[in-house]
């Protein structure tokens, strides 16, 4: 039977822990490289939801991309949600991956996935890793053809299940250039710019970067957190159906039913 380890290796391979961020927490959190896997469930948020639907599975492992150890435990309380999800977790004898930020920095990752599926060409990470230029955070890249702004937004609604969609600063009269990074990526905003993109497509915009848009004269657009980086958990599970596959590993792979914990209040609520 396989076992924890093997995953961790087959997931160095494709996202390898030295591209996460200094301040992330990656690899294993929770139970021993030498547990069994029959099963693996994957996600984007650790969530006592989650857990339900690993034993409904019969998942001896889960991995997640957002981690569910992040910061330093001073405490553990069973009584509050990351507490609950680490004890039901460890009660249910479910080991836990936590693959992050070197999973957004890697070559196809996150950020390739919104590549791809916007038909970028000729991209690069719009922050390169020191140690590995082909990989990091966000990319950069052209469309095959300029589009008209209104194009463009038709081409990412197809493109993403985006259940919003916000914008700052100016609408181009024409996108060649195009920058993206799933997640929360708005202090990347300048850089972007600087490579010449004519669009920025992230999450979480703060307030004074929306403001520094519309001086600077960049179109950003927010399709939130969720929507930008889910997309990337298929392609990760495709990616290790095959090659545990490949590896002669008798595992099956799963992937969640996942939802955006934000939903959008219909306009018409506050017309009334």
């Amino acid at each position: 039977m396989a076992n924890v380890q093997q995953f961790l290796d087959i997931l160095e391979e494709s996202s390898p822990s030295a591209l996460a961020a200094s301040w992330d927490n990656v690899g294993l959190l929770v139970g021993s490289p030498q547990s069994k896997v029959s099963t693996a469930l994957l996600a984007l948020d650790p969530t006592l939801a989650l857990i339900a639907e690993a034993q409904s599975l019969a998942a001896d492992l889960l991995i997640t991309h957002h981690p569910a150890i992040f910061q330093p435990l001073k405490r553990l309380r069973t009584d509050q949600p990351g507490g609950a999800f680490l004890a039901a977790a460890l009660r249910a004898g479910i080991s836990v991956i936590g693959c992050h930020t070197n999973f957004d920095a890697a070559s196809g990752g996150v950020s390739d996935t919104l590549v791809d599926a916007l038909g970028l060409v000729a991209t690069a990470p719009l922050a390169a890793d020191k140690s590995d230029p082909c990989c990091g955070i966000g990319r950069i890249g052209s469309l095959p053809e300029p589009l008209a702004a209104e194009d463009f937004l038709a081409r990412l609604r197809a493109a993403l299940p985006l259940p919003w969609l916000l914008e700052a600063g100016p609408r181009p009269e024409a996108v060649l250039r195009a920058a993206v990074c799933g997640g929360s990526c708005a202090d990347l905003a300048e850089t972007a710019l600087a490579a010449g993109a004519d669009v920025f497509i992230t999450a979480e915009i703060k307030h004074h970067v929306a403001r520094w848009a519309e001086e600077a004269g960049l179109w950003l657009l927010d399709g939130g957190h969720f929507a930008t980086e889910n997309p990337a958990m298929r392609r990760l599970q495709q990616y290790l159906a095959e090659r545990t596959r490949q590896a002669g590993m008798d595992v099956r792979i799963h992937l969640a039913v996942q939802k955006s914990p934000l939903r959008l209040v219909l306009q018409d609520f506050f017309k009334e």
